[in-house]
């Protein structure tokens, strides 16, 4: 996500520092002592300004949400959403999700959000995208043996691209859906996602469950 940068960025931070994990694998195996009353740890990649993040930590009270952004002028946004709810169920880090697994033990993860990624549409960026066979086989290590990975996009090139990656890896999907809203809203929607929908994008939706990848499959 690319936003204006913002001259008060830095002291909107520090008054909403107590909603950031400034050393992430520090909490590598820990997380939930952040939240220790939670059943569950989920992970959201790329929250921006978080919509989806605070209304998702708001209807799950027992959970323990971890925010990934790397846009600090987003991310701000998000935490200061957090702030004003009051909720202690939300975290945020500023981190590249590549850097995933230094952060979080293996299995750590109950559930991952991926919503509405950048698609990188030419094929020499295919690698870049947040659901090729590496990020797959990324995600399959931090998440538990049969932990969810719940992916959203407008982008239908990109969902057709992440349904053959995961055939590749052999990684199952579920409640696969090409137009989620064709019947009504489902489920929380991002900022994003609410402009699609009020325009008539159709957005694709599935569920994917995690094993083991070996690293064959994901060369």
């Amino acid at each position: 996500m690319r936003m204006r940068k913002k001259a008060n960025l830095e002291p909107r931070m520090e008054r909403c520092r107590s909603w950031q994990v400034l050393d992430p694998a520090a909490q590598k195996g820990n997380w939930r002592e952040l939240y220790p009353q939670c059943t569950a740890l989920w992970v959201e990649v790329g929250c921006g300004k978080g919509k989806f993040t605070v209304e998702t930590a708001q209807a799950n009270p027992d959970i323990l949400l971890i925010a990934i952004e790397r846009c600090r002028e987003a991310m701000v946004m998000a935490m200061e959403k957090a702030r004003d709810l009051e909720l202690k169920n939300v975290f945020f880090v500023d981190m590249d999700v590549a850097l995933m697994e230094g952060c979080f033990a293996p299995g750590e993860i109950d559930r991952l959000f991926i919503n509405f990624p950048d698609p990188w549409p030419r094929s020499k960026n295919a690698k870049r995208r947040l659901t090729y066979r590496t990020f797959l086989r990324l995600y399959s290590r931090v998440l538990r043996e049969e932990g969810e990975i719940h992916f959203k996009t407008d982008n239908a090139k990109l969902f057709d691209f992440t349904l053959e990656e995961l055939a590749l890896v052999g990684l199952p999907v579920q409640n696969v859906t090409r137009n989620l809203h064709a019947q009504g809203v489902v489920g929380i929607l991002t900022g994003y996602e609410e402009k699609f929908h009020a325009q008539g994008v159709p957005i694709h939706r599935c569920e994917i469950i995690c094993h083991p990848i070996p690293d064959e499959a994901a060369q």
